[in-house]
């Protein structure tokens, strides 16, 4: 009796299960497709000026490839670079002068920020920074970038085109990153994926709609709208800065667009799941609005939806229940089939997909320790630099 009364309880969640797949399927935004990339466009009779901004802490290992491709844009107007050394102690602005001095192309400038002040992630204060210089050249436009991407030489005209044509405020791509070591292919691409299912791309551009988001390695920005959205300032405690910028700009009033790029590509490694781990954990609980009820029915959500399906298919069979197996196995060949285009677009092996519970635990596993490490008083960190917890940064503020 009882043994059955537990069958028919994981019968009833392969159900729920399957049923909330079917509607992540048909009525998320399509978020598991991946043809949402610069939209066309037509070129400017007079082409505005542009201005790059560059944060780097410690960047010196990808600079080599990142730097050159800046600096080698072929975009028929006026544009220069602002890369701002935040405190780096491997000796990235020298060598970032050192890049520019070889290869030439666009004008580089590479200043020092200083220390932030209490209330700003240092990301952003170096942004800050860089912006003002920027702005005292009196762009069009801002393009704000890290230091670890690469862009193909017709990437800043294109952005440009693109954001005039379609009359966009704000203009993101989601840079492609490294998938070469085992645990990038097993980790990168679902990144991505979850990444849209909370933030579908086609709602992004929707007039009226509320989402809002971008990706911080590759944004253009209308200076203007940054000056209405009170950018970088109304966001200095963002530790998720690029959803937050999109979100400033979309509540004055902007139009924000943000899809997956062709020519934009991140050249960071993560060889091994520490750097994976960390990379997603420091950013996970600030997601959740460090709220503990979030973050619960976020661990539960994932349950649910992610591990329920196999685990089904794994007790239908040992009980011999042909209901919950199917049941099981109807919902796991749903959420294969949303991976199957993202592991398409970062070139992957489609055997990878019906891994994607197994990577979704480790996702919920991430999201449960930054949640401790924000108990703990840590914070989130970043290239060796510890924030403050939100409600610590107030205070001083």
């Amino acid at each position: 009796m009882g043994q059955t009364a537990h069958v028919s309880a994981v019968v009833w969640s392969a159900a729920v299960s399957l049923a909330a797949w079917l509607w992540l399927l048909l009525f998320q935004g399509w978020f598991w497709r991946t043809d949402v990339r610069l939209p066309a466009s037509r070129e400017p009779d007079g082409w505005p000026d542009v201005c790059v901004v560059v944060p780097a802490r410690d960047e010196a290992a990808v600079l080599p490839a990142s730097l050159p491709s800046l600096l080698a844009q072929d975009y028929p107007g006026r544009a220069e670079i602002f890369l701002v050394d935040d405190g780096s102690t491997d000796g990235t602005g020298d060598l970032a002068r050192e890049l520019a001095r070889r290869q030439g192309g666009l004008p580089l400038t590479v200043v020092p920020p200083g220390e932030p002040p209490a209330g700003w992630t240092g990301k952003l204060w170096a942004v800050r920074h860089g912006m003002e210089l920027a702005l005292a050249r009196d762009p069009e436009y801002l393009l704000l970038t890290d230091a670890d991407i690469a862009h193909a030489p017709d990437s800043l005209r294109r952005l440009v085109a693109a954001a005039g044509t379609g009359g966009f405020d704000l203009v993101s791509q989601m840079a492609r990153l490294r998938v070469e070591s085992l645990w990038e292919r097993l980790v990168v691409p679902a990144f991505v994926y979850f990444f849209a299912q909370l933030y579908p791309f086609r709602r992004i551009s929707r007039p009226g709609s509320r989402t809002a988001a971008a990706a911080g390695g590759c944004v253009l920005l209308r200076a203007d709208a940054a000056a209405r959205a009170r950018i970088p300032d109304a966001v200095r405690h963002a530790v998720i800065d690029d959803v937050a910028v999109a979100r400033a700009v979309k509540r004055s009033g902007g139009r924000v667009w943000l899809g997956l790029a062709d020519g934009v590509d991140s050249v960071r490694p993560y060889p091994r799941l520490g750097d994976l781990w960390r990379m997603v954990s420091r950013s996970a609980y600030a997601q959740l609005r460090h709220s503990p009820p979030l973050l619960a029915g976020t661990v539960a959500g994932l349950a649910l939806v992610y591990l329920v399906p196999p685990a089904a298919v794994a007790v239908g069979a040992a009980a011999g229940s042909p209901p919950c197996a199917l049941l099981g196995a109807a919902a796991w060949l749903v959420m294969a089939g949303t991976y199957v285009p993202m592991l398409r677009y970062y070139r992957q092996p489609l055997w990878l997909a019906p891994l994607l519970p197994a990577t979704a635990f480790l996702y919920l596993l991430m999201t449960v320790d930054s949640a401790v490490q924000h108990r703990r008083g840590r914070g989130a960190a970043w290239k060796g630099r510890t924030y403050a917890r939100p409600e610590a940064a107030a205070e001083e503020a």
